[in-house]
């Protein structure tokens, strides 16, 4: 593979780490939701805010994966 296609070693770290950011805050987002849905009055609005939030994270996550694993979905 070319050196230009491959992911630099400083790059592939700033991906990881934004990826797991990412992912903790998928994951905390996701607790965050599940719990105001068992509330007996839960704000809808909101948590249909929260999951809009969720998907877009979902998308950054899977940028990322794609940049980190360019051949995952070939």
């Amino acid at each position: 593979m070319p050196p230009t296609m491959q992911l630099v070693k400083a790059e592939k770290h700033v991906l990881m780490t934004a990826l797991a950011e990412l992912k903790q805050e998928h994951r905390e987002l996701d607790i965050a939701i599940e719990e105001m849905m068992q509330q007996a009055i839960s704000n809808q609005f909101e948590v249909g805010r929260m999951k809009k939030k969720k998907l877009r994270l979902k998308d950054s996550i899977a940028k990322i994966e794609s940049r980190l694993i360019p051949n995952l979905h070939a």
